[in-house]
């Protein structure tokens, strides 16, 4: 048997034999057949052109309804605050135990759909797992902001220091 008419693939079989990888117990079944009988010419995979133009594959995207809350997780929280510990078999992520508490509370019905992310994370604060928000938008903008929800706080303490010293009784 010459080596030209060994296939590659029995060539990568016959190293990985050879080295250990794969051990003699677990030998392919044809690996003996292919070493008696080698075929005559060496097997090719070729992609068959169609007659009429290419043939397009649609792949459908595949989103489940925890990518949604997956995504809106990452977007507020980043990769939240411990790193993954892989090498525990049932190890189970930050992100995951939020998507598992969306969905018991989602199933529970008891809060609406608007405040239900945040519902989720004072849930697990109450668990003791604490979530903290990434910054979003630069400091600078952030500033104007804060300054303005200051101002809003300090007139509403303003008109109700005024209501206090109006009517001493109270």
């Amino acid at each position: 048997m010459g080596l030209l008419h060994i296939c590659i693939f029995s060539l990568r079989t016959r190293d990985l034999m050879r080295s250990g990888v794969i051990p003699k117990s677990k030998k392919p079944i044809w690996f003996d057949v292919y070493a008696a009988f080698p075929p005559l010419r060496e097997p090719v995979h070729r992609e068959l052109h169609p007659l009429y133009g290419k043939v397009r594959e649609t792949v459908p995207a595949i989103l489940y309804k925890e990518d949604e809350i997956r995504a809106k997780f990452y977007e507020a929280y980043g990769n939240g605050p411990k790193a993954f510990e892989l090498s525990k078999l049932n190890f189970q992520s930050t992100c995951q135990r939020f998507v598992e508490k969306y969905t018991e509370l989602q199933q529970q019905g008891e809060v609406g759909e608007d405040s239900l992310f945040e519902e989720t994370g004072k849930a697990l604060l109450a668990e003791g797992l604490i979530l903290r928000r990434r910054m979003t938008g630069s400091v600078a903008q952030r500033v104007p902001q804060e300054d303005s929800s200051k101002d809003a706080v300090l007139t509403r303490l303003q008109g109700v220091l005024q209501k206090m010293q109006d009517d001493p009784k109270a």
